[in-house]
């Protein structure tokens, strides 16, 4: 028997089922070795010895890779089909070396969907490892490696923040400089003037567009209203055009446009939309058949392969809706970080429709393939035709336009038209050059100029595809792990940098302009394509990276402080140094002394004004009550006299019940506090465990742990 290996489970079944019993079908669950963590600086590579990277089975691998091995031993032939990239032919590399396979020699298949004949064709012209990608895998895992954990010790030890990456420094920068220019956005005022004229018993809508010649521009109301004075009751029809036009359909699917649609259409966030399409790609049971529902779905190429064009989309677009709506294959041009090794996502088979897969999927699976596979037929489809039509008026050196259109053959719309934006353009009635209409209605309106918006899930992964930041394998992990380590936040997809997303950037910034940087991040992609495609190797790449990165590592492991923190002008009264101003978690600023942690004085701020009393009196010693915050922000009641009184209540007046204090005998000692001698340690309950405690607590703060029986 034949083993094939293949990276997900899942994916393993579907193949399993199409190559049948010769053949057994396992998986090895992603990457089975990293680099280690041991040796100098615990990088895993040894930079004296020309960037040798010490390879190790990762922990959570082994039994894995034991089982594998097992296998390898009784197999008649190992044949290596993980995913067709970098990434992937780099855990066949890794696969080739645990099971001691002939690099040279073992079988490599690729496919780029998931189809009986595409396994077939790839079984029948099987290729090997292409060492070239292995070794632009090893050039980034080896870089990301180097970066990663010497910029984020200096940045945990000097800065208080997580972490930091080469993809992810660079797309943090983007979202806090996004944010900056928010925050520091001055509006302009501005007018925008409109009247509605009718025809034929309707209210159609004619804008000013310019103004005794020039193109109409308003700054302030009596700009607007000098205008104003110079619209007549009636407007004359100056001049009549209309033309057809041809609207092309939009390309198939990549990666990245494939998340902003989803976003855009359904709301999915990038990473629920990456592990939907895993799951289609990867296969479901559809009509007693199991096969994979669409192509490989980490790809940056709009690419279309000839075949499915004559073979599938034409004959099902002939037979649906006409010869008539036959396009043609279409693709941009590639930019210079586009790699295009695989097609765009498309459905695997015409037959399988939006309306037969979502009787046999959930609702999400049915959406996200509805999408890919009506974007793809689209793409292949007729342009659609539509007549423009464009009216302008005039009246007193004023002139206004009403643009009309109307749709005279749908093309690819018949079957993409609910994913388009609706068209505020309607079809306009048949008018006469010279005609005068009645002006019903004017409408001038004051606005004012507003920043470009917060980045979204979505439009940040755009950005990151126009910088050439990262690859389609990684735009979706890069935007989790900025929120998992708190550096951003998501508020119904929308992006917000938090107190450390800024301040890691403002570091990076200073200390290592590079890693924040959008074009070190593309060039870094276009020295990878290069050792991809022989054109430079391994060590010349690695020591052209790290020369320049080292020396600034250097230079940061000396200037770098604590915080770039902003002096008040005034010194500590407890130690002398100069106080800061500082930011708490909730973004609440304060002053505080710049010697922290060793000297922890901060400044307390008059606070009379601010109290907000309730009206009533503490029903314990007679004094005002006030309203007060907790550590958590929330409102609470409390005695203005605290702490001579601790009478506190909830925000609706039911008083707090108080703790009873615990009263220790002679009985709950354990023994002696050798601390303040006249105090005995006795067993307390803490939020995780059991400790041993004073009893004359909290002016005795000496406890010991108790140790748990083996």
């Amino acid at each position: 028997m034949k083993l094939v290996i293949v990276e997900s489970p899942y994916k393993s079944h579907t193949i399993g089922q199409i190559l049948g019993p010769d053949y057994k079908v396992v998986a090895s669950t992603g990457h089975i070795r990293d680099l280690s963590t041991k040796g100098k600086g615990g990088l895993g590579i040894d930079i004296e010895d020309g960037f040798t990277p010490n390879w190790v089975i990762s922990p959570s691998k082994k039994a894995t890779v034991s089982k594998l091995i097992s296998e390898a031993k009784t197999a008649e032939q190992v044949i290596l089909a993980t995913d067709p990239d970098r990434e992937g032919e780099a855990i066949s590399w890794h696969l080739a070396q645990v099971l001691h396979l002939p690099v040279e020699t073992t079988s490599r298949l690729c496919f780029h969907e998931i189809t009986k004949p595409a396994i077939q064709e790839a079984v029948n012209n099987p290729g090997v490892i292409d060492m070239k990608l292995v070794k632009a895998q090893e050039t980034r895992r080896m870089e990301d490696r180097i970066i990663g954990f010497r910029v984020s010790t200096l940045l945990q030890k000097k800065a208080g923040v997580k972490s930091a990456g080469r993809v992810q420094s660079s797309t943090l920068r983007m979202i806090v400089d996004r944010q900056k220019a928010i925050d520091t956005f001055i509006p302009e005022e501005y007018w925008t003037i409109d009247v509605l004229v009718e025809i034929e018993g309707k209210e159609y809508k004619a804008i000013l567009t310019k103004v005794d010649g020039k193109p109409f521009k308003c700054h302030s109301k009596e700009e607007a209203e000098a205008i104003l004075n110079r619209i007549a009751p009636t407007l004359k029809i100056s001049s009549l055009k209309k033309e057809e036009k041809s609207v092309n359909p939009p390309l198939p699917l990549t990666t990245s446009s494939m998340q902003q649609a989803a976003y855009n259409k359904y709301k999915f966030s990038n990473k629920r939309t990456q592990d939907i399409a895993q799951r289609l790609y990867e296969g479901m049971t559809i009509n007693d058949e199991h096969v994979g529902l669409i192509t490989y779905m980490r790809t940056d190429s709009t690419r279309i392969s000839p075949q499915f064009f004559s073979k599938h989309a034409i004959p099902f677009i002939k037979e649906k809706y006409g010869d008539q709506y036959i396009g043609f294959l279409r693709q941009k041009k590639n930019g210079e970080n586009v790699q295009d090794a695989h097609e765009a996502i498309r459905p695997t088979g015409t037959h399988r429709t939006p309306e037969v897969v979502a009787k046999y999927v959930s609702p999400d699976e049915a959406k996200l393939y509805r999408l890919i596979y009506c974007r793809a037929m689209a793409s292949l489809m007729a342009p659609k035709k539509v007549e423009k039509t464009t009216i302008n008026l005039t009246c007193n050196g004023l002139e206004f336009v009403i643009n009309g259109s109307t749709t005279l053959f749908k093309g690819f719309e018949v079957i993409y038209g609910e994913f388009e934006d609706e068209d505020d353009e309607c079809s306009l009635p048949i008018v006469k050059e010279g005609e005068e209409l009645k002006v019903s209605k004017v409408n001038p309106e004051q606005k004012f100029t507003k920043p470009e918006p917060a980045y979204t899930e979505a439009s940040i992964v755009k950005a990151m595809e126009v910088n050439g930041i990262g690859r389609p394998s990684t735009y979706a992990t890069t935007i989790e792990t900025l929120l998992k380590r708190k550096y951003v936040t998501s508020t119904k997809g929308v992006l917000s940098p938090t107190e450390d997303g800024i301040k890691t950037v403002a570091i990076l910034s200073k200390y290592f302009p590079d890693v924040v940087s959008t074009t070190y991040s593309k060039d870094m992609e276009i020295v990878l394509d290069n050792v991809a495609d022989g054109n430079e190797t391994l060590l010349e790449a690695m020591n052209n990276f790290y020369r320049p990165f080292n020396e600034a590592y250097e230079e940061a492991k000396v200037k770098m402080y604590k915080d770039d923190y902003k002096e008040t002008g005034e010194n500590c009264p407890i130690c002398g140094k100069p106080l800061v101003y500082k930011k708490n978690k909730k973004g609440q600023e304060f002053i505080a002394c710049s010697g922290f942690p060793s000297c922890t004085y901060i400044k307390k701020e008059e606070t009379e004004q601010k109290v907000e009393y309730t009206g009533e009196n503490c029903p314990e010693c007679g004094s005002p009550l006030v309203y007060k915050l907790n550590r958590k922000g929330e409102k609470f009641i409390g005695c203005s006299s605290y702490p001579k009184c601790k009478y506190t209540a909830s925000i609706d007046g039911k008083p707090t019940k108080k703790a009873e204090k615990v009263v220790y005998t002679e009985k709950d000692y354990v023994k002696p506090c050798p601390h303040c001698k006249d105090g005995h340690l006795v067993v307390k309950q803490g939020k995780r465990a059991q400790f041993l405690g004073c009893t004359n607590f909290p002016k005795c703060r000496y406890h010991e742990w108790i140790e748990k029986k083996k």
